[in-house]
């Protein structure tokens, strides 16, 4: 109990940057790690062959969706407990923390009994080609095993954070990934396992950090998951919905998008996807330090709409923008000068570099912009705006990206698949402008405030 009480004065009364800093930081660990799963993947199965990278990007579509169940129920569970704990409701923070868990495991056991299932139809279905398609079965087969320690342990992850305890979800996510950096290149190339190892050292890795956060919810300080507290009523299952589905949206678009962009890529080669597959990893691990900045936003966010404390949300959601913005426009400078350098890293092939290099340049032009577009659909979504936060979360990886991706490349061919997600940012950046107005609008109505 001391330790919510200290969180509920650091979160609505400490210097608003101090918090974000606070938040934020072991939060972005967290995200750059996750998405580090990858990367390693990416990294060691592109020293197997080209069609081990196609398949290892060809999965990632389906781990989008089991990451993006875990964070429909952790951020749906987790939105509700920061504004319970915030109204200084701390029994109705633990029984939603126990349904929260609860939903995301069975959900996750749900995945993997389907998509075991229909194993060789789903992995034609992303776009294995006849050459790809006997790794895909045999990558996607052992990670669909894990789905419910992977849905569990996301859904722990966002729990910890949004009742401030960021820091001991990092410990959690972390420990995985650094089992998973170690035991993968020993079962890819010392047991000589292939693109088996890859998946076992995920399935591995992914498993420990379930149990190692777990066991953190009954220690340090967190809301302790017990199963009797678990409540299957309408009215939870509402605000899982209502909190989640933004996060669902935002995810389980992502998933969408890498397979429409397979596809895509697919009508042009085992080359084309891999490079493009490549692209992709490297955004999503960019990408996951400004939604770890938004996420370090969102806990202060929550507390202080359960507050009522609008100048305060105000303030960090401008200051997470300023910071985001500039990472990015950092990270576009660099990305320019050394393009090609780093597709090398992951597959030393020609004809994948030349895909790949075109794709990030055409990405590295809207990065600017991203930061703009992810923190207003945090807001929106910690404010108990579904609405506006499923159509800013629908607009990147749906709304404008699919037709984008189809469209293009009627007219530019390859080029109008590597260049889809640019459109598709510009577009989203313009849409999410005045959203973010509109809810700020919204809350100053809702609280009875005026802010400078």
């Amino acid at each position: 109990m001391k330790k919510q009480r200290d969180n509920y004065t650091f979160l609505t009364h400490a210097p608003v940057h101090r918090v974000i800093v606070s938040m934020a930081v072991p939060t972005i660990i967290s995200m750059l790690v996750t998405s580090i799963y990858g990367m390693v993947d990416t990294y060691y199965v592109g020293q197997i062959n080209t069609q081990s990278t196609a398949a290892v990007g060809i999965s990632f579509s389906i781990m989008t969706i089991i990451q993006a169940i875990g964070f429909f129920f952790g951020h749906g569970s987790g939105n509700y407990i920061s504004r319970m704990l915030g109204a200084k409701r701390t029994d109705e923070a633990k029984y939603m923390a126990a349904t929260g868990l609860v939903g995301s495991v069975a959900f996750g056991l749900a995945v993997a009994v389907v998509g075991l299932a229909f194993l060789s139809d789903i992995c034609i279905f992303l776009g294995s080609t006849e050459t790809i398609l006997p790794y895909t079965e045999r990558y996607l087969g052992i990670i669909l095993v894990g789905a419910p320690f992977m849905t569990g342990a996301f859904t722990l992850n966002n729990q910890m954070r949004f009742q401030g305890n960021a820091k001991y979800a990092m410990y959690g996510i972390l420990s995985g990934v650094v089992l998973n950096v170690v035991l993968a290149p020993i079962l890819i190339f010392y047991f000589c396992l292939g693109i088996t190892g890859a998946a076992v050292a995920t399935l591995v890795s992914q498993t420990m950090s379930f149990f190692i956060l777990f066991n953190m919810t009954r220690h340090r300080g967190n809301i302790a998951i017990e199963l009797r507290n678990c409540r299957l009523s309408g009215a939870f299952a509402k605000e899982i919905v209502i909190n989640g589905t933004p996060s669902l949206s935002r995810q389980g678009l992502a998933s969408v998008a890498t397979i429409m962009l397979n596809i895509a890529a697919g009508a042009y080669g085992d080359a084309a996807i891999a490079g493009m597959s490549i692209v992709t990893r490297i955004s999503n691990f960019v990408y996951a330090g400004i939604v770890g900045l938004g996420q370090g936003f969102q806990p202060l966010c929550g507390f202080c709409c359960g507050a009522k404390l609008l100048d305060r949300i105000y303030e960090g959601f401008v200051y997470c923008i300023k910071i985001g913005t500039v990472f990015f426009l950092a990270i576009t400078i660099i990305g320019f000068i050394f393009t090609e350098p780093i597709i090398s890293v992951f597959r030393d092939d020609p004809a994948v570099i030349a895909v790949g290099t075109a794709a990030f340049r055409w990405q590295l032009i809207t990065y600017p912009l991203i930061a703009t577009i992810i923190l207003t659909n945090m807001l929106s979504q910690t404010a108990r705006k579904p609405m506006r936060a499923n159509l800013v979360a629908a607009s990147r990886s749906g709304m404008f990206f699919i037709p984008a991706v189809f469209i293009l490349p009627l007219f530019l061919g390859l080029q109008g698949v590597e260049m889809s997600q640019a459109v598709s940012d510009l577009c989203s950046f313009l849409l999410s402008v005045p959203v973010a107005w509109s809810v700020f609008r919204d809350l100053k109505k809702d609280f009875g405030n005026d802010h400078g």
